[in-house]
């Protein structure tokens, strides 16, 4: 009974596999020139780029397919005993396309032959019901892309709009798009054919942003071959309710063939911030994203090789505006206190300390202690225009190996990104003051085998491995001070780390509190309440 559950596994695991695919498939239906099907004849499907040739014939009916192509350029040569052979070359196969080549066979020796141009070939899709479309490398390579981020290119596609629920732990996050109105986490994202989404957030794990919608890793974008985005899939893709982005990596060919690149850009030829005033120094900006892809044979015909790396290393300062304690209110509550009998704070000394904020520079209008004080802090106006550093260093690069086994196919491919970066917190319009950054370590590596074998002319198997793995932290960057060495307690005990976020009116009133013993009740209510 075990060994049947098994086997049954197995076969449904295989059909799976088989049926979820990132390669093309180049069928047709051959005829005489009367429109009678020709059984037997011989199809002969070749990669000019690799030397890649599987042989089908046709069955009964006269029609004949040839899955799991890898994606690229075919000749198609069909031939058969009596009539004259048909070449259909440059015949396009797609990420998970199907090509229709129909052959109308006409009498004569088999030695002559009629060369068609696969360029004639009829583009509408007539043997599935998806919607969506593909990007070519071409496209790909020819238009603009802000920060070399291929995501944006999704949104050439029709139904594909921003995501309407807006969920991400990273504002303007990539990656976050939706299709035909469907939740922004409700796609399946697919390199060469394996999961590529992240456990968390089900974004994709390359070029998904850490903080603040910067990227955290990149997919070279020279190593995208091509990319398809549809809706209205068929079954066996599942999982998720959006859309299926199908993206394939390029693979070496015959020909040697590579790219290098820089590109720069820098606050010196950019405009100020718009909170960034006249009256401060002009915040500083640099980003570098610099890269290069090679690939080609290792042996003619045999064995190929390719592989891309991209870096970025960005710095610069985000402007904006916030609320801080003002020295006058201070020494003003500071003397209230006094004044009453009581003693300043000891933690709220230690921290404003630990902690120095910017003296404020922007006039409010405000004179200290003229509000209610404790209570109001800045009286709900900014004070300071502030810019904080930011940093982002990205590291990404990926290596592929194909070997052509007579007709069966061997592929290998690895990626690996890794990152650093601290940014001021992204979240719930977080604030900007120096100190106070989120950290984010990143690190993803992808691996995918395939191994395709041509059984016989009407049977293609394929196994295919594929390991994912999505590590990244979100850390505060004053972690290591730990608040229970100027003795507040937090209840987090060995996990502390860094100063623990408070509400900004409430932050201020827990600075100003006296050690008396009636503040102590009040202040000790106010944190059992939060």
């Amino acid at each position: 009974m075990r060994v049947r559950m098994v086997l049954a596994f197995v076969v449904l695991a295989a059909t799976s596999l088989i049926a979820q695919t990132f390669r093309g498939t180049i069928l047709g239906t051959v005829t005489d020139a009367s429109g009678a099907v020709v059984s037997g004849a011989q199809v002969a499907v070749r990669n000019a780029n690799t030397g890649l040739e599987r042989v089908t014939l046709t069955s009964a009916d006269g029609s004949y397919s040839v899955p799991e192509l890898p994606i690229g350029s075919y000749d198609v040569t069909i031939k058969q005993t009596g009539f004259q052979a048909t070449v259909t070359k440059g015949v396009a196969v797609d990420v998970a396309s199907e090509r229709r080549v129909d052959a109308a066979l006409k009498a004569g020796e088999i030695s002559q032959s009629v060369e068609v141009s696969g360029e004639s070939l009829p583009l509408v899709e007539t043997s599935s019901a998806e919607l969506g479309g593909v990007l070519t490398s071409k496209t790909i390579e020819n238009l603009p892309v802000n920060g070399r981020d291929y995501t944006k290119l999704i949104y050439l596609n029709p139904g594909v709009a921003g995501s309407p629920d807006q969920i991400s732990d990273s504002p303007g996050s990539y990656g976050t798009f939706s299709m035909n109105g469907s939740r922004g986490r409700a796609n399946n994202f697919l390199l060469d054919g394996t999961d590529m989404n992240d456990g968390y957030r089900n974004d994709p794990a390359i070029n998904e942003a850490g903080v603040f919608g910067d990227p955290a890793t990149i997919l070279p974008l020279d190593a995208v071959a091509e990319l398809s985005v549809h809706s209205n899939y068929e079954a066996e893709f599942g999982r998720n309710s959006g859309a299926v982005i199908n993206t394939v990596t390029k693979s070496g060919t015959n020909a040697l063939h590579g790219s290098a690149f820089d590109y720069l850009r820098t606050a010196k030829l950019g405009a100020r911030n718009y909170f960034n005033l006249s009256t401060t120094p002009k915040n500083g900006f640099h980003n570098n994203q610099f890269g290069g892809s090679l690939g080609g044979p290792v042996i003619k015909d045999k064995t190929f090789f390719y592989g891309a790396y991209e870096g970025q290393r960005e710095t610069g300062q985000q402007a904006g505006t916030t609320c801080v304690p003002d020295p006058g209110q201070i020494a003003f509550d500071e003397a209230q206190i006094t004044a009453g009998g009581g003693t300043p704070n000891a933690i709220t000394t230690a921290i404003l300390a630990k902690h120095g904020w910017p003296t404020p520079n922007i006039a409010t209008g405000v004179t200290p202690g003229s509000g209610s004080g404790l209570d109001t802090g800045c009286n709900g106006v900014d004070n300071l225009a502030i810019a904080t550093n930011f940093r982002n260093r990205v590291d990404s690069m990926i290596g592929k190996i194909d070997q052509n086994i007579k007709s069966d196919t061997l592929t290998g491919r690895y990626f690996f990104g890794d990152s650093d970066q601290s940014f001021p917190f992204a979240q719930l319009a977080g604030g900007l003051l120096p100190g106070f950054n989120t950290v984010t370590p990143t690190r993803v590596q992808l691996v995918a085998i395939s191994y395709v074998k041509a059984v016989n002319v009407s049977q293609v198997n394929e196994i295919r491995l594929g390991w994912n793995r999505f590590a990244e932290g979100f850390f505060p960057e004053d972690q290591s001070f730990k608040v229970s060495s100027i003795g507040l307690n937090t209840g987090a005990g060995i996990y502390e780390g860094g100063l623990p976020a408070t509400a900004h009116g409430d932050l201020y009133r827990f600075m100003a509190l006296a050690q008396t013993s009636e503040r102590a009740e009040r202040h000790e209510a106010w944190r059992k309440r939060k």
